[in-house]
């Protein structure tokens, strides 16, 4: 097609079509079929409950330990990938076989690579009947969006500051790559102070963010709980990594 665009009109000078089957992967046979099938469980199941986004960290002991003094993690996607399919391996145990969330009727995820060349995950998960979450104490139980006690937590603490807040954005930073051209933050952040967790008016959850007075300083700018990227702090404290944790009201993210 692109030939004939570019005014080709000799059929013997272009080729045959070929038609790339299902079984080939990451064509667009194959992906419509992982598209359907991700519909189906919904179609079956019923509505998504959590959305679980999980990224390498390139600073994980398991990867630096097989780096040499020359190496650079971008020139190394083996290890990289090897690495991060094993945490997504212990990720699925905790999740699919511990049932740390509840027990799981259906799942499915993918994973991409940023242009970095770091892999991320997406994980939509739909739990059974008997584990669903329909009040906002039962979110509380899950995903967290404030800042933890520097003193009774100082790990999970320094673990937030490094993987867990966003920005800045917005009026402390136009150049920040979520700004879009309004000069907003794609992402609408900072978040309004919340005395508890509550259902917004779109069906999602706005988490609890209080006005407790903690704050942090992020590249020379004081962010408070308005700036935190929800979170679960079991699988933050044990991964060592962005991963994100928000509570599903729609099937848009399918």
């Amino acid at each position: 097609m692109d030939t004939v665009i570019g005014g080709e009109t000799s059929a013997s000078n272009i080729g045959k079509r070929i038609i790339l089957p299902a079984s080939f992967i990451g064509g667009p046979r194959d992906m419509r079929r992982r598209y359907m099938d991700a519909m189906s469980l919904v179609q079956w199941y019923g509505k998504l409950d959590i959305f679980l986004t999980m990224t390498c960290n390139p600073s994980w002991p398991e990867i630096k330990k097989h780096l040499a003094d020359e190496d650079e993690i971008q020139n190394r996607p083996n290890l990289v990938s090897r690495v991060f399919r094993a945490k997504i391996e212990q990720l699925k145990d905790d999740l699919f076989k511990k049932n740390l969330f509840g027990e799981v009727a259906a799942y499915t995820y993918v994973i991409e690579f940023q242009k970095r060349g770091l892999p991320h995950a997406h994980f939509l998960i739909i739990l059974k009947q008997r584990s669903k979450m329909f009040s906002p104490e039962a979110y509380d139980r899950i995903v967290s969006a404030e800042l933890p006690d520097p003193k009774e937590s100082p790990y999970l603490h320094s673990l937030v500051l490094k993987h867990m807040v966003h920005g800045p954005c917005g009026l402390l930073n136009l150049n920040s790559p979520c700004m879009r051209q309004n000069r907003k933050c794609r992402n609408n952040y900072p978040k309004d102070f919340s005395a508890y967790t509550k259902h917004g008016r779109n069906s999602y959850p706005i988490y609890r963010r209080r006005n407790d007075g903690r704050s942090v300083i992020i590249r020379n700018y004081t962010l408070d709980n308005r700036w935190i990227v929800p979170y679960n702090a079991y699988l933050l404290a044990k991964f060592d990594c962005h991963i994100n944790v928000k509570i599903c009201s729609g099937i848009e993210a399918v």
